[in-house]
């Protein structure tokens, strides 16, 4: 008897204690236009003056349908704590762009970059983020 109650307290103990992975917002960067075929074709390294492509995959759908959209340049030589705000953007999800949402940038200044995007439901929250460089 002792062995059934000790067998079902460590299968409750790592039921209860093991991380359940689920869905998360993410970000995914590409040198050509995104589409269904070449959508697992991802970089993180593009040349200066070239259009860099990018998806922002939804599993949850945002309620407001508002994003906020910030691209940042991480750098020593600004004063900012080494970062530099490079653009914003605000973004109002059409009827078919529930889960997604696609589009694109130029940047001529080499470097490392993030982008962030945060939800309109909670603006003080990261709602994803990703990293890219820019290189010659």
């Amino acid at each position: 008897m002792k062995k059934i109650i000790f067998t079902f307290l460590v299968f409750l103990l790592i039921f209860t204690t093991t991380a359940c992975v689920k869905d998360r917002p993410s970000i995914l960067f590409n040198k050509y236009p995104i589409t269904a075929k070449n959508i697992y074709d991802y970089s993180s390294v593009f040349p200066v003056n070239s259009r860099i492509y990018y998806v922002i995959l939804m599993p949850k759908k945002v309620e407001s349908r508002y994003l906020y959209i910030q691209i940042v340049k991480k750098d020593n030589d600004y004063g900012q704590f080494g970062y530099k705000l490079i653009q914003t953007r605000d973004v109002r999800l059409k009827d078919e762009e529930i889960n997604y949402f696609t589009d694109y940038f130029v940047l001529n200044e080499k470097g490392y970059y993030f982008m962030r995007v945060y939800s309109k439901d909670n603006p003080h929250k990261i709602f994803a983020s990703a990293e890219f460089y820019v290189a010659k």
